[in-house]
């Protein structure tokens, strides 16, 4: 009798230890999930933290369902003065403990999220993240179609419709007028002709008087 006594109550207390073992195993209220940093592409289900975005949201997982979230974002060096708010907001998990911000942007930088809710037990979570939008909109590449600046060996094929050189109007490279034949004839038959006379002129004049120095001698051995 005392042999199923012990054994009863042996079965008893092995009872209750399972029946509290669920209990004791339960994750408690308070800090049980994660939130992150996700590009503003990346889907909700992706677990993963981003912490170089441009355009971004935070996304929580694993939070005690319904839970109310006070969160900020502040500036942390060497881009900003630590501490400084840059953004806030709040936002309550579903039924899941899951939730997510709207899309946000801030100004190129080093951020730092704490992320505060009820019932938790220690510190604010965190997350530290740069935003980096520079090159966001500009080419990454020069368009293959860009005429090049460096200048064509090739010349141009496009018809221009004028000379490609223009004749000088320097007057040192100008061409001499050549003179007509006629005024060439004209300048050499009177040159030639002043000069002629002139001599033929005083010939004769020698010679008429030559002549009338004969004439006169004669004449005057005549009368002796």
């Amino acid at each position: 009798m005392r042999t199923f006594t012990i054994t009863g109550a042996l079965v008893a207390a092995a009872a209750l230890s399972l029946s509290a073992a669920p209990s004791a195993l339960a994750t408690p209220p308070g800090d049980n999930g994660t939130v992150k940093i996700h590009d503003a592409k990346t889907g909700e289900e992706l677990r993963k933290n981003e912490p170089h975005v441009c355009s971004f949201y935070l996304d929580a997982f694993g939070f005690d369902g319904g839970q109310e979230v006070d969160w900020k974002i502040v500036e942390m060096p060497p881009t900003g003065t630590k501490g400084t708010v840059a953004d806030t907001g709040s936002l309550t998990l579903d039924g899941e403990g899951h939730g997510r911000t709207d899309d946000k942007t801030l100004p190129d930088g080093h951020y730092k999220l704490v992320w505060n809710f009820d019932g938790e037990h220690g510190e604010a979570k965190h997350k530290v993240f740069w935003t980096d939008c520079e090159d966001d909109g500009k080419p990454s590449e020069q368009p293959t179609g860009k005429p090049s600046d460096k200048p064509s060996d090739k010349p141009s094929e496009e018809p221009s419709g004028e000379p490609t050189a223009k004749p000088t109007s320097s007057p040192s490279t100008a061409p001499t007028a050549a003179p007509s034949p006629s005024s060439a004839a004209g300048d050499l038959a009177e040159t030639g002709s002043s000069a002629p006379i002139g001599a033929i002129s005083a010939v004769a004049a020698a010679l008429v008087g030559a002549g009338g120095y004969l004439i006169a001698r004669r004449r005057k051995a005549q009368q002796h």
